[in-house]
């Protein structure tokens, strides 16, 4: 079935999304152990973080028929998150995809495969996310493999219509906004202690000391 990307539940300017742009993600990382998509998927655009309303695509390629309809449903602040099977060969995003993606307002894309036109991809500084780049790409066959806003696969993370995507250099974490909004303050808390912390060890502190505190 799909889903528009304009009802899902989580708006790209609502104090949640605000507040979760405040944290490092690696913070998040101190408390959660689940969400976290394949280290290999990284950052093909260097200097980006982005938090956005994940709208999911499933491909099946080398057919890339339902990517044009995931596509026109993307709004601003959403993130398109493309499971492809772990397809490390056709590559479904490219210049023109990106640019469409670009003049949606899309925060994002996050491929569990490989992109290509990374030279354009990174001049219209689209943040992309993928394993890696390949001159081979997806095509429109209409065998009608695949669909839009259904639960996939990106990285080992479970990604349904309406999660969180937050992505920067370090990596990428799908997460609820449940879940969200139920570890935010003690993140939060975590960065605001930090600079007490790397002063305290520059200080010449023992880390013995300072991490058990």
């Amino acid at each position: 079935m799909t889903t528009s990307a304009h009802t899902q539940t989580t708006a790209p300017d609502d104090p949640l999304t605000r507040k979760l742009q405040e944290v490092g993600f690696p913070t998040l990382g101190h408390f959660l152990e689940e969400g976290f998509v394949d280290p290999r998927i990284h950052a093909l655009v260097p200097d980006v973080k982005i938090v956005g309303r994940a709208v999911t695509l499933r491909i099946v390629p080398p057919d890339a028929t339902p990517m044009a309809e995931a596509l026109d449903l993307l709004g601003p602040g959403d993130v398109l998150v493309v499971d492809t099977g772990q397809n490390a060969t056709h590559a479904p995003i490219g210049a023109v995809t990106g640019c469409a993606a670009r003049v949606a307002g899309a925060a994002g894309v996050v491929v569990d495969g490989v992109v290509t036109d990374l030279r354009e991809l990174r001049e219209m500084r689209l943040p992309v996310f993928a394993r890696g780049t390949s001159l081979l790409t997806t095509k429109r066959l209409g065998r009608g493999d695949g669909g839009v806003g259904r639960t996939v696969s990106c990285g080992g993370a479970v990604v349904r219509p309406g999660d969180l995507v937050l992505a920067d250099d370090n990596g990428v974490l799908v997460i609820s906004p449940r879940i969200a909004a139920d570890v935010l303050a003690r993140a939060l808390a975590s960065d605001r202690a930090e600079p007490a912390l790397l002063a305290r060890l520059r200080a010449g502190e023992s880390p013995l000391t300072v991490l058990s505190d």
